[in-house]
């Protein structure tokens, strides 16, 4: 893992957060408590802030960053499948993004909802709270069920306690 300043901005990365080996972070990224970063993902904050709420998980080979004066922004809980791309979006609270999809300028996905595998959210586009959204470009498909709700949450829940169990390891090392 690598974490670098970009000019007079340093990542600010909660003690408790699992960073896997090949992560790179830099610049203007802030990273909160209980969350994960996967291998091999790059979260650069060169161009614009990145804030990474508590328990979200970024899994594996992800990229993060910005444009100009567009901050990206990951809620808490939020859940980022692997490979994916996100780009000065917003993804609220709870929110799934599938392995593959991506994610471009000034997007919104609403709260709980689950973006599949992939997607692309073109720029501005804004994915309604609960839904299940997929296709490039991608579109609403349905509300999201309870099932869906249930497994999102598992999948969190999942990530937040293997991230803790990896970050053991590490210490123990």
């Amino acid at each position: 893992m690598k974490i670098y300043p970009y000019k007079d901005h340093y990542p600010v990365i909660d003690p408790s957060v699992f960073l896997a080996d090949g992560v790179v972070i830099t610049g203007d990224v802030s990273v909160k408590k209980d969350a994960s970063i996967w291998f091999n993902t790059v979260i650069r904050g060169d161009v614009a802030p990145t804030y990474i709420g508590e328990r979200v998980n970024i899994q594996d080979n992800s990229t993060l960053h910005q444009s100009p004066e567009n901050p990206l922004v990951l809620e808490d809980g939020v859940t980022v499948g692997h490979q994916c791309i996100l780009h000065s979006c917003v993804i609220k609270k709870d929110a799934l993004i599938g392995m593959g999809a991506t994610i471009l300028d000034r997007a919104e996905i609403g709260e709980g909802a689950f973006v599949g595998a992939g997607s692309l959210v073109p720029p501005g586009k804004k994915i309604p709270p609960r839904t299940l959204a997929l296709g490039s470009p991608a579109k609403v498909v349905r509300d999201l069920t309870e099932d869906d709700v249930k497994d999102m949450e598992r999948i969190r829940r999942e990530y937040v306690e293997k991230g803790q169990y990896y970050k053991s390891l590490i210490e123990n090392d």
